[in-house]
């Protein structure tokens, strides 16, 4: 791709994910929807190989259904009540309608089987930006409607959980297990979002943390596979290290970061008096454990065979950019005693 035009893609990828964040009106943030989509989609396609070209085509085809749905509930909303405005929108059947074509933008459970397949045929950089910049603009959106009909998030939210939980539990591929970790992590959000907002935004930014950490550890590694993961030891040893507990920070493990999100929604649910809806989303949680624990299991406990090929490439320098992996994943590791802020920022 020329040096030019990656810029001004990345550029449109911002300025649409702003557009979305700034307006008040269904028609401007459905137009920042849109930008969002199209600038994304040329990074997607970008090595020209069939399986890319494949994901590329399923994408479009799922945002152009979410886009259309958006546009027609908004519509619906205005002809309802004649009101175009975000914060506005009342009426139980827009909101509905808008509420399942968000969760189609999201990949949420049961509208979620392109996600793992469009992951699947990125490369691990532009998959980095699906599984996290994407989701800002339908979550700002989300997060303004006040949806009539309660028990729908609580559906998808649950619903999300157990799929992303189960889904992941007979993969192979990196990118399907990271997809399904996204279905659920969503699925959590989605529970509290109705009742706490503000920690909703709390548990999408650690997720961000969280899941950027895990890409970029297998984009140095160069890993796509749990087989692939075997070798890592001799790429990267002392992330090799560190990437186990980065996993379990995925899964929700105390002393680590990715804990204070699943503590604070579990208390916040039992607060709602939803003590069975916190103890099944605690249930599913423990699926999506068992394939963290797999991952870690094959890049610490497994030793791939002491081949020439295996362990040659600690023997020269490798020269990738590591900042930004370091910064995540101090950040997913390590953030845990800041929960007395969060909880402090929520009640602001």
């Amino acid at each position: 791709m020329s040096p030019y035009i990656l810029p001004v893609l990345l550029f449109s990828l911002g300025l649409g994910t702003t557009v979305t964040f700034a307006s008040s009106h269904w028609f401007l943030a459905w137009m920042g929807l849109e930008m969002n989509t199209l600038a994304i989609m040329p990074l997607m396609a970008q090595h020209h190989h069939p399986r890319a070209v494949e994901a590329t085509t399923k994408y479009f085809l799922t945002q152009a259904t979410a886009a259309a749905t958006l546009l027609f509930a908004s519509t619906s909303n205005a002809w309802l009540t004649g009101q175009w405005d975000i914060l506005q929108m009342s009426h139980p059947l827009p909101v509905t309608l808008v509420t399942l074509a968000l969760a189609l933008k999201l990949g949420l459970a049961p509208i979620h089987s392109w996600l793992p397949e469009v992951l699947q045929g990125l490369d691990l950089t532009t998959g980095l930006i699906l599984s996290t910049w994407q989701k800002l603009a339908p979550f700002a959106l989300l997060m303004q409607i006040q949806p009539a009909n309660s028990t729908l998030l609580i559906v998808l939210g649950l619903t999300s959980t157990l799929v992303g939980g189960w889904g992941g539990l007979n993969q192979t591929q990196l990118r399907k297990i990271l997809a399904y970790s996204s279905i659920a992590h969503l699925g959590w959000m989605l529970l509290v979002l109705q009742f706490s907002p503000s920690l909703t935004f709390i548990t999408l930014l650690t997720y961000i943390l969280m899941t950027s950490s895990t890409f970029l550890v297998f984009k140095l590694t160069n890993s796509t596979n749990i087989n692939s993961l075997a070798t890592s030891w001799a790429k990267a040893p002392a992330f090799t290290s560190l990437t186990p507990l980065v996993l379990l920070s995925l899964g929700g493990l105390p002393p680590l970061t990715g804990f204070m999100p699943k503590w604070l929604i579990l208390q916040e649910l039992t607060k709602q008096d939803l003590a069975t809806t916190a103890t099944l989303a605690a249930l599913t949680a423990l699926l999506s454990l068992y394939f963290y624990l797999r991952l870690s299991y094959a890049m610490t406990l497994t030793m791939s065979p002491n081949t020439t090929t295996g362990t040659a490439p600690w023997r020269f320098p490798y020269l990738h950019p590591t900042l930004l992996l370091a910064v995540s994943t101090a950040a997913t590791l390590l953030l845990l005693p800041l929960t007395p802020a969060a909880v402090t920022l929520l009640t602001l």
